[in-house]
């Protein structure tokens, strides 16, 4: 034979369909055989190789003939085999997937696992992520009166196992890091719900959390609020005494913010003050209780939903009264009505000039 038809080694390799296989190349193959700590797999012209039990993916059922994709680990042992690992390829492509669900802004059914205090813990695609309590959608956030820890934990881990709709607000292999968001997955929805709602319209909710400065409304899906001052035309002392927990209740919109209602109950029914001052005229004497002393008044019941103010400069002719010692809390006195103020829904009225 000639030099000319001589062929070196790197050429016959060069030429043919052998891939030298490299640690992290993700390849498939077909399995020769499974046994009881590995499993064998023919990777074609790449040669042969071996997954050993430990880097078998949880629960997969595995038998000869089937052809699985799997990652290197090591592409040459010493007897001549590459080692690979199915869960490490599962986890890779679980990345990719995770990476395209991310640009996509896919919207995903998961059902979290678990629940700390912070959140949830959600696995998708072999990966483990979290789902932050502060992106829970208004139906699921855990309203609880002085942000009682045990509370919170207690209403997060009533939603491990149950289907919610996320989209994965941020993903990175290289910092191990999957956060996901209940609030964006319905952030459209929701957009939609607010724009056939205004200010007026009256719409039924489900109470999520009572608290001291009002309660917080579940309505399909949207969060409103019923401040204090809204709850009923009375001075209201403690909502708690007014609106349970888990109660559905009709309200009325008062007014729309970026991400909320703001609710009344009160609104619902008319102002009962409205009705009952018709019965007093400017000039009139009338009898009244005492229900508040202050330093510059004391505040004086007529009906049910109408109180008056005398000022401490209507009480004497006398100069540095001390409204104290003028009234007892809960004393039946006569009073002149000085002034009716309907818009304000003030009533003036005069000890001095009713004597």
């Amino acid at each position: 034979m000639s030099d000319n038809s001589t062929v070196t080694m790197d050429e016959l390799l060069a030429s043919s369909d052998i891939k030298q296989l490299k640690t992290g190349d993700v390849v498939e193959g077909v399995i020769t055989s499974v046994r009881k700590n590995e499993v064998w797999i023919d990777l074609g012209a790449s040669g042969v190789g071996v997954v050993m039990r430990r880097e078998i993916g949880y629960g997969q059922v595995l038998e000869e003939g089937q052809t699985v994709v799997t990652s290197v680990v090591d592409p040459e042992m010493d007897e001549g085999y590459a080692l690979l690992s199915m869960r490490r390829a599962a986890k890779d492509r679980g990345w990719d997937e995770l990476q395209r669900m991310f640009e996509d802004q896919e919207i995903l059914e998961v059902s979290p696992y678990d629940a700390n205090r912070g959140g949830l813990l959600v696995e998708l695609e072999g990966i483990r992520g979290f789902l932050p309590v502060s992106q829970l959608a208004a139906g699921h956030y855990p309203r609880v009166s002085g942000a009682d820890k045990d509370e919170i934990l207690q209403k997060l881990n009533s939603l491990a196992g149950k289907p919610l709709r996320v989209r994965i607000l941020d993903v990175s292999r290289k910092e191990n890091k999957l956060i996901f968001s209940e609030k964006e997955a319905v952030k459209d929805d929701m957009a939609a719900r607010f724009a056939k709602l205004q200010v007026g319209d009256v719409v039924e909710g489900v109470v999520t959390g009572v608290i001291d400065f009002g309660a917080f409304v579940n309505v399909d899906g949207i969060e409103g609020l019923i401040h204090i001052s809204e709850i009923s035309w009375e001075r209201v002392e403690n909502p708690r005494d007014y609106i349970k927990n888990g109660q559905t209740v009709q309200a009325k919109i008062i007014a729309i913010d970026k991400d909320r209602l703001s609710l009344s109950l009160k609104q619902m029914t008319e102002d009962p003050w409205l009705q009952e001052v018709k019965a007093f005229n400017k000039g009139d004497v009338v009898e009244g209780k005492v229900t508040r002393i202050t330093p510059f008044g004391a505040f004086v019941q007529l009906s049910s939903a109408v109180e008056a103010l005398v000022h401490v400069s209507e009480m004497s002719d006398d100069e540095g009264v001390d409204p104290e010692k003028i009234f007892q809390l809960n004393e039946k006195k006569k009073f002149k009505v000085l002034d009716i103020d309907t818009d304000g829904r003030k009533i003036a009225l005069s000890l001095k000039d009713a004597k």
